[in-house]
């Protein structure tokens, strides 16, 4: 029998344990936007799921950003079904202007596969982000003056969302490319300095020859011990915000923009909202305290991806810094006040719709 070539032999084994857990018969769907990292995932679970016990599909989003996209997607979602993905299809996205390019196309792809999932019943959608994506996600948080949550960097599991190859390196998605006789889809926008992400890897591929091979993969270690850092805080946050809700307000100031958004980084609350007593809040560890403001807010129907650090200061700084001043206004038209040592969500104004 002939030997499993080391890269797709790394690849099986991080896709079977990213898989590891799920109900049998379960359905996945793997993002799959034909690029090396995707689609030797896709390859990668075509030939594991099965063999667990589980059925394995494939979402192919045309973001219409460039010229042949429709058709790009749909040779990808026909490769999968030859591959035995089912289901397999493309799936064409409107990408709005919020957030600029890149976040405006993350958007409007995270809402395809959303809607996908459920579509389909599946269980977990998964996306081919490797070692190197995590590096680069580290790097750009540094770079934005983002704090512990941003330098988490992106999570193996967040909600229906999992990334298997979270600890490979891009190096072996492309060898295992190379390997099954896979033609992979070379995307320009990761090579246009427009985007910042395109503009940081020549920085970073400089960084590995001054600091060795072994840069990239400490910042995603890095990302992992921080994550885990952040989620014992989150907890205990989470936990400290329930006792400073004031019971006396319950039900006057419930969430004002309904629910919170969710999936894959985009955090949401649980809807409960209602008004905080701020002396116990005054009295909680500033990390703490932070966090927990952070969970109330989005809550309240803030999106945590419009949500920054100012925002974060000026709420805090109605508990740790009263002087009696005005209120602290957030996106969305959301404005927290204080008075009577309370404080209080309400929506200012509405946000506006685009056209």
């Amino acid at each position: 029998m002939a030997k499993l070539p080391p890269a797709v032999a790394r690849l099986r084994a991080a896709v079977r344990d990213g898989l590891d857990g799920l109900p049998p018969g379960s359905l996945v769907l793997v993002a799959c936007s034909g690029g090396p990292d995707s689609l030797a995932l896709a390859d990668t679970v075509a030939f594991c799921a099965p063999r667990m016990g589980l059925r394995a599909g494939l979402v192919s989003v045309d973001h219409g950003l460039q010229d042949g996209s429709d058709a790009r997607a749909a040779s990808v979602a026909a490769w999968a079904r030859g591959a035995g993905l089912d289901p397999a299809e493309a799936v064409r996205v409107e990408v709005g202007a919020d957030g600029g390019p890149e976040g405006a196309a993350r958007a409007a792809r995270y809402a395809a596969l959303d809607a996908a999932a459920e579509r389909w019943g599946a269980a977990a959608v998964l996306l081919g982000h490797t070692r190197d994506d995590q590096a680069e996600t580290v790097l750009l948080a540094l770079v934005r003056g983002a704090g512990p949550r941003g330098i988490a960097g992106m999570r193996a599991v967040r909600g229906r969302y999992r990334r298997p190859l979270l600890g490979i390196a891009r190096a072996d998605t492309h060898a295992a490319c190379a390997e099954r006789g896979l033609r992979p889809w070379a995307d320009p926008h990761n090579e246009d300095p427009r985007f910042l992400r395109s503009a940081l890897r020549p920085a970073l591929d400089s960084l590995v020859a001054v600091l060795g091979d072994g840069l990239v993969a400490n910042l995603a270690r890095t990302a992992a011990l921080v994550g885990e850092d952040t989620d014992y805080l989150d907890a205990l946050a989470l936990a400290a915000l329930d006792e400073c809700r004031d019971g006396d307000a319950a039900g006057e100031g419930g969430p004002v923009g309904g629910e919170a958004k969710g999936g894959d980084g985009r955090d949401g609350g649980s809807g409960r909202g209602g008004a905080l007593d701020a002396k116990r809040l005054a009295a909680l560890p500033g990390p703490v305290r932070t966090r927990a403001l952070r969970a109330w807010v989005l809550e309240s129907g803030v999106d945590g991806a419009e949500l920054n650090h100012r925002h974060l200061a000026a709420v805090d700084a109605l508990v740790a810094q009263w002087r009696g001043q005005g209120p602290a206004f957030l996106p969305g038209g959301i404005e927290i006040t204080r008075a009577d040592g309370r404080l209080r969500a309400r929506r200012a104004y509405a946000r506006r719709q685009p056209h």
